[in-house]
């Protein structure tokens, strides 16, 4: 099989920045990746801008990379999502304590489908169509095992994020490539329950004691997950 290139999609709040550590160990593994910036995670950001303008950043990014293989984190696995079937050279999905949400479900429906309230919510500001996050408590929703520096320097490089693309429903279809779903036990963002029933919609599961940014808390062992999902011969 021809090698692929892992790209690396960063959820609400986040960007590439958050996948620095783990690029690094794809690189001492000799593996190719990229890992990209959401339109609607960046500060700034206009407040209707939805899902479907992060999946045709995803696709704009990775269409001209080979064989490659997506892997999503939380809201970003409504983006690979949506984005999958437009990527003719797709060969795998990986969805890390990812949101998943059905076709014509958006991803703040999905997380509805278990009514627990969790940190994350607690942390959560809306104003004007615009999401952010209060530092104070996005530490013990995000980022509780990570060690202190990690924390503060991912709190420092949050974003503000939509509401729109929360709320705008996934209009793509599955796809016929293996998907493997990272559950993370630990999680205080979005509920291991939830997880584990969006599990049940991937071919393969493997569970990390973790909370919810194992790219920063549990490199090595999230890397040794990625490396291990499946993946479907290259289209020829």
């Amino acid at each position: 099989m021809p090698d692929a290139t892992y790209v690396l999609v960063p959820g609400a709040y986040h960007g590439a920045w958050c996948w620095r550590l783990v690029g690094e160990e794809l690189e001492r593994r000799g593996v190719a990746w990229a890992a990209i910036d959401l339109p609607s995670a960046t500060t700034g950001a206009h407040p209707e801008t939805y899902l479907r303008d992060d999946a045709a950043e995803v696709v704009a990014s990775a269409s001209d990379l080979g064989p490659v293989v997506l892997v999503g984190h939380s809201y970003a696995g409504a983006v690979i999502a949506e984005a999958a079937p437009d990527l003719a050279d797709l060969v795998g999905l990986v969805y890390v304590a990812a949101l998943l949400p059905e076709p014509g479900e958006s991803a703040y429906e999905c997380v509805r489908r278990v009514p627990a309230r969790t940190r994350l919510d607690e942390a959560t500001r809306h104003e004007d169509g615009i999401l952010s996050l209060d530092p104070a408590l996005a530490r013990e929703a995000l980022y509780a095992d990570c060690d202190d520096a990690v924390a503060e320097w991912a709190l420092a490089n949050l974003s503000t994020q939509t509401l729109a693309s929360l709320r705008s429903p996934r209009t793509a279809p599955a796809v016929e490539v293996p998907s493997t779903y990272v559950v993370c036990t630990l999680d205080a963002a979005v509920d291991p329950l939830l997880q584990e029933l969006l599990a049940s919609r991937c071919d393969e599961t493997i569970v990390l004691e973790s909370g919810h940014c194992p790219m920063l808390s549990r490199v090595a062992t999230l890397v040794e997950a990625i490396l291990a999902a499946p993946r479907r011969d290259a289209p020829s």
